[in-house]
């Protein structure tokens, strides 16, 4: 499968950036290479690391040729796919427009809500939901794995202040004011009921979460608050920790069912 390395400007981070990508569409015949989807339009990946992590490929290779998927690995630094406040910062509309034109008019994918996903880990995870459901005419379903739902953990820091992971100085230049972070379009929360107020599609959501995660209680928190507003959704967990054994297990077990009524029904 080729494996691509990718420069152009961004207007919204304002500077060259760089995206990794994985295309199957090299497969030799002589290969004999499993194929569910053989013969039918790509699909793409849009695929998000986690804090302190960078862009690269966590998905089993594997399901690339598998399910005819292509893979775009951006770099969304530490900033939570969220448009920060300082100029060149915008990495939600980075994310969530400018590099799905740019793979639009290079590749000729992720044309249709059908055809494109968003999957994450940890602080991606958190991008995932946010971008799914703040851009749900473009991304028609979204995997979230231990998601960093963080929002309500950090609302009311006060400057000076670090809660072992970063501190207020941080979490202002991702989220803005901390006061009313709760009520802004940074909290998928708010998103959601945007979309159930406004009669909008919402995206396809699939989450899981370790038992044994320190990021257990705000999944479920979430996932209770989806089910209080009438939200469909999968949530999932099981033994696990906050690590790649975790997030490995459940890719294998996610992705699939983002085909299944597809491939079940060849």
């Amino acid at each position: 499968m080729s494996q691509l390395t990718i420069e152009f400007f961004s207007t919204s981070l304002n500077r060259p950036v760089q995206f990794k990508m994985i295309i199957p569409n090299d497969l030799n015949p002589a290969w004999n290479v499993p194929q569910e989807r053989k013969g039918k339009p790509m699909k793409t990946l849009f695929l998000l690391h986690g804090y302190t992590g960078a862009a690269g490929n966590w998905v089993p290779e594997e399901y690339t040729s598998l399910y005819n998927m292509a893979i775009v690995m951006p770099s969304g630094e530490n900033a939570f796919y969220v448009d920060g406040i300082s100029s060149g910062h915008k990495f939600a509309t980075f994310l969530g427009v400018e590099l799905v034109e740019y793979v639009r008019k290079t590749f000729h994918l992720a044309m249709t809500p059908e055809d494109t996903f968003v999957m994450g880990l940890s602080m991606g995870g958190f991008g995932a939901i946010h971008t799914a459901y703040m851009y749900p005419e473009t991304f028609g379903s979204a995997i979230a794995l231990s998601s960093a739902l963080i929002i309500h953990g950090i609302a009311h820091m006060k400057p000076g202040t670090d809660n072992g992971v970063a501190n207020y100085e941080y979490y202002r230049e991702c989220f803005g004011d901390l006061e009313t972070v709760e009520q802004s379009r940074h909290n998928p929360e708010v998103l959601v009921e945007e979309l159930l107020a406004s009669g909008g599609k919402l995206p396809r959501l699939l989450m899981a979460c370790g038992t044994e995660d320190f990021l257990l209680e705000p999944n479920r928190h979430f996932h209770r608050f989806l089910e209080e507003k009438g939200v469909a959704h999968e949530y999932f967990e099981s033994k696990g920790i906050h690590d790649m054994n975790f997030w490995s297990e459940y890719a294998r077990k996610l992705i699939p069912m983002l085909f299944a009524e597809e491939t079940n029904g060849k």
